[in-house]
């Protein structure tokens, strides 16, 4: 099978050159099967560009669009194939159109590499992937905000150092990841505006002579406008994708402190939150357990991605500028990325609907010792004397604070973002 660089005297492959081209193209087939449908549609629309530039009549090009929609509704069924002797999807398409239309199937690279076909179709699936995350990134914010709404003002302990520090509530609790959440959705702004520009046209990075019409070709894919300097191309292969897949590290991270505050709030130790047990598993030897293991994946999940992310920042370290075959090694942790972030937010969105705060414990949980800090408020009102002093006599009498009670104290938090007033309706708004 020829290759799209290969003349045919290479054609005869040694049992040493089998070996090298397994290497070289690594798991690029399988990756490449996610982005067919990007590329057929960025294939269409280069062969339009090619028709308003006078490369393919108006017949070649229906012959063209007819061919690329056929391989689009094959890669639906399952059945469109690319092998390890393809090396990527596109050999495989162009091969397919050269069995379909002959010459006519050569014509489509026509001013473009396999640079910018590769570049073009990674960006238009980060797009897609981008708006699907940030849509089960709200899902999970507003599911954290009717938790909050169901449970308000029930009370909960406030940690700072894992140790009691004041008083808190589920409303306060669950508010906190939601508006993270919330802030990382406003922040997507930036990421997208990375995403949105369009390396196609770009050929091998140094353009083309063709008068291809590039900010014809962005605006029909749906990017905000080209990359202008042909030269960027490659050079954002990898950093924007790096950003990307920190930007869903980002979301992961909310997820995993999350799942550590469920984890340790189900336990024996804390136990505050009923898990239902479609979240939980039980041991193979022990019969009592009821294990938080979906809340555990969560947490681990977040690693993934890091370590996504990690890979990509070292990849791209110490290239010059151009193209390098280490590119090539940038598309795996997005894809990975991109589904374990949206994998991680669904699960996420089971674990919350599966949390049921324990009112009665948290209430016992809520000791004296969180109200010292408003003992000593309460003497600066009531005496007049700096919070200093306040402090010092409640650190020498901490009893002072039992007269206290989370009840009582709840009702005087009126503030925005207090346990009593945790802004739930403002984080509504915000979206």
């Amino acid at each position: 099978m020829s290759k799209l660089w290969q003349n045919s005297s290479t054609e005869t492959q040694s049992h040493l050159a089998k070996k090298v081209e397994a290497f070289t193209v690594g798991n690029d087939y399988m990756l490449d099967q996610t982005l067919v449908p990007f590329d057929v549609k960025a294939s269409k629309v280069h062969a339009k560009a090619l028709n308003r530039a006078g490369i393919l009549s108006d017949a070649e090009l229906q012959k063209l669009i007819g061919a690329l929609t056929e391989i689009e509704e094959t890669w639906k069924k399952g059945e469109f194939e690319i092998t390890v002797q393809h090396e990527d999807m596109h050999t495989a398409i162009e091969n397919w159109l050269i069995e379909k239309l002959g010459d006519l199937g050569k014509k489509i690279h026509t001013g473009r590499s396999r640079n910018d076909q590769v570049l073009t179709a990674v960006r238009l699936f980060e797009k897609e992937a981008l708006e699907e995350i940030l849509g089960e990134v709200k899902t999970t914010a507003v599911l954290l905000i009717e938790l909050g709404e169901a449970f308000e003002k029930v009370p909960i302990p406030g940690f700072t150092h894992t140790r009691k520090a004041m008083l808190s509530s589920i409303g306060l609790w669950a508010g906190g990841f939601a508006e993270m959440l919330i802030m990382q959705m406003e922040a997507s702004s930036g990421i997208k505006s990375l995403i949105n520009r369009s390396p196609l046209g770009t050929a091998a990075g140094f353009g083309t002579t063709f008068d291809i019409d590039r900010e014809y070709e962005a605006k029909e894919l749906g990017f905000d406008v080209p990359l202008f300097c042909s030269t960027t191309a490659q050079l954002s292969r990898g950093w924007t994708e790096l950003q990307l897949v920190q930007y869903m590290a980002g979301i992961t991270g909310v997820l995993n402190r999350l799942a550590s505050d469920v984890i340790q709030f189900s336990s024996e130790a804390q136990p505050w939150f009923d898990l239902d047990e479609v979240v939980c598993t039980g041991s193979s030897i022990m019969p009592q357990k009821k294990n938080p293991d979906l809340a555990e994946l969560i947490r681990a999940g977040h690693a993934e991605v890091v370590g996504a992310a990690a890979s990509l920042q070292l990849l791209t370290t110490n290239l010059g500028s151009g193209y390098h075959r280490d590119l090539q090694l940038s598309k795996e942790p997005v894809l990975k990325s991109v589904h374990k972030t949206i994998e991680m937010l669904k699960v996420t969105q089971i674990l919350i609907r599966a949390i049921t705060p324990i009112a009665q414990n948290l209430e016992a949980a809520c000791t004296s010792e969180l109200f010292a800090a408003e003992a000593a408020n309460q003497f600066v009102k009531e005496k007049g004397i700096s919070f200093r002093e306040a402090y010092h006599i409640i650190k020498t009498d901490p009893d002072i604070s039992k007269s206290l009670h989370w009840s009582d104290m709840m009702e005087k938090y009126t503030h925005l973002g207090s346990p009593g007033n945790p802004g739930l309706k403002e984080l509504r708004n915000r979206f």
